[in-house]
């Protein structure tokens, strides 16, 4: 299977499964009772692909995603990443990218077979879809969802794993179709005291004051993302004030602009909220998504 992305070669659909090395795209590569598979028992990480004339593809962020595989690892008390062999599978997945065209690199660990006490490791490469190309040329429109829960219950119930990218995505992507019945395109998910949190895919950055801004990750369950902190750290560089803050709907409303951050979809502007029209800094944008490598 193939697609043409961004006006590169078609990329070819692949498969490498730890200790295994590649095997066929449309073949089984984990076993049906692997628990990643029957009770989400697991976590993964999705990262951009760029392929480069002359050069080895870029595989964006690599270093931060690979930390945060092995922090959600380490949250789920599975076994620690070898980082040496998850690099040479990503090695081996991406060296056949076309320059020009983006792929989708996805790197899932699971529990394994039960009884095995061995886990299984599993990296996929895919084209990216044209919704997610057009999310970031276009921008997206969201609904805000509760979750009606108070975030801070993360900070004493680790168990509820707040923070960690595992394979239990039924919530999310649930949430997800909620936005589409209401005719939207995302979420921004707030808890139960109307506190901003992040989209079921993304992280939620606005600029206001002269700064940017995101919520706060540390005990509340929100995910640190990866673009959303490379971001950070370069305007930072730059001189701009980039902070995390509590935030409420209220705070998006009044931005100067707002964005969604994701590591495929890179930094897709937030048109509106709930059917409310939001600010929008065409040049802030430019440098935002300059600053994420996009």
């Amino acid at each position: 299977m193939s697609t043409t992305t961004t006006g590169g070669a078609p990329v070819r659909a692949r498969v490498a499964v730890l200790g295994r090395g590649e095997v066929p795209a449309d073949a089984p590569a984990v076993r049906a009772d692997d628990l990643g598979l029957g009770r989400g028992d697991g976590c993964f990480e999705t990262l951009r692909v760029v392929g480069r004339p002359g050069a080895a593809a870029h595989v964006q962020h690599l270093d931060a995603h690979l930390e945060r595989l092995a922090a959600s690892c380490a949250a789920m008390d599975l076994p620690a990443p070898d980082r040496g062999a998850w690099l040479a599978l990503v090695a081996g997945l991406v060296d056949a990218v076309p320059a020009g065209a983006e792929a989708v690199l996805k790197l899932v660990v699971t529990r394994g077979v039960p009884g095995t006490g061995t886990a299984t490791g599993v990296g996929t490469l895919s084209p990216v879809g044209p919704a997610l190309l057009r999310a970031r040329a276009e921008g997206v429109r969201a609904v805000t969802l509760p979750t009606g829960v108070d975030a801070r219950v993360h900070a004493s119930a680790p168990w509820l794993l707040g923070g960690v990218k595992c394979l239990s995505y039924a919530v999310n992507s649930a949430a997800l179709r909620e936005a589409a019945r209401r005719g939207a395109d995302d979420a921004v998910l707030v808890d139960a005291r109307g506190l901003l949190l992040e989209s079921p895919t993304a992280s939620l950055v606005w600029s206001a004051g002269g700064e940017l801004r995101t919520p706060p990750v540390e005990g509340t369950g929100v995910l640190p993302g990866t673009v959303q902190r490379a971001v950070f750290a370069a305007a930072a560089a730059e001189g701009v004030g980039a902070r995390e803050v509590a935030g409420t709907v209220g705070d998006l409303l009044a931005a100067d602009a707002v964005w969604l951050t994701s590591s495929v979809r890179g930094v897709a502007e937030l048109l509106a909220l709930d059917g409310a029209e939001l600010h929008r800094d065409p040049a802030l944008t430019a440098r935002v998504r300059g600053w994420a490598g996009f």
